[in-house]
């Protein structure tokens, strides 16, 4: 003859927190709420591509025209308009992972994001810098510490006898130049499709959303 176990008889205690967790599990939080800062988003990403096309250009006409000053002050002006950006991001995502809109998942997408532009920024800032150095063969030489005998003539300190091993020497330094550049720009064109795939989601997102 089988023995029946009884169950213990939950307490109002229990009984009370289980209805709080049943109220909270089937909460649904207002769809508009999270369409509007998923709109947001997509605006701040809008001002982060029409910076980096500032950029870009401030960067082509400092190459073609000098005007070290006109550049440095752009790059300021770009720096302080991507870390407002990043800024908005970041309390957007602190808004998902609140208890007023439970949505995680989209924090963690504006997250990767975030770190994606984080990346993005770096490696076009280093692609900049390698081409203001330009490829080690082709670098300009000062004469700041020359010597001038006559105004049509002076007496080089850069002058050295071209040897097979400086020859080398200077086709290893272009090599690595040319390997660091080239990896720079794939690494921008990886990180700018690893955006785009995330901004898809987010935009799938805003139609689920709005089908709603």
């Amino acid at each position: 003859m089988s023995e029946k176990t009884s169950q213990p008889a939950m307490s109002e205690e229990d009984l009370d927190f289980e209805k709080k967790v049943s109220i909270k599990e089937t909460m649904e939080v207002d769809p508009s709420k999270v369409l509007v800062v998923l709109r947001d988003f997509l605006a701040i990403q809008q001002r982060r591509a029409e910076a980096y096309s500032k950029l870009k250009r401030g960067f082509s006409d400092y190459m073609a025209n000098g005007g070290d000053l006109a550049y440095q002050q752009l790059c300021g002006e770009i720096t302080v308009e991507f870390s407002d950006c990043s800024k908005k991001v970041l309390e957007m995502e602190a808004l998902f992972r609140s208890s007023d809109y439970c949505r995680e998942d989209l924090a963690k997408l504006l997250r990767a994001v975030q770190d994606q532009e984080k990346q993005n920024l770096f490696l076009t800032v280093t692609i900049q810098k390698l081409k203001k150095a330009g490829r080690p063969s082709e670098r300009l030489v000062s004469h700041e510490n020359c010597k001038f005998t006559k105004p049509t003539e002076h007496e080089c300190v850069h002058v050295q006898e071209i040897t097979e091993a400086s020859g080398t020497e200077e086709a290893e330094a272009d090599a690595e130049y040319d390997n660091a550049l080239n990896e720079a720009i794939r690494g921008v064109q990886d990180v700018v499709m690893t955006i785009n795939e995330h901004l898809e989601e987010v935009r799938y997102e805003i139609a689920a959303l709005e089908a709603e």
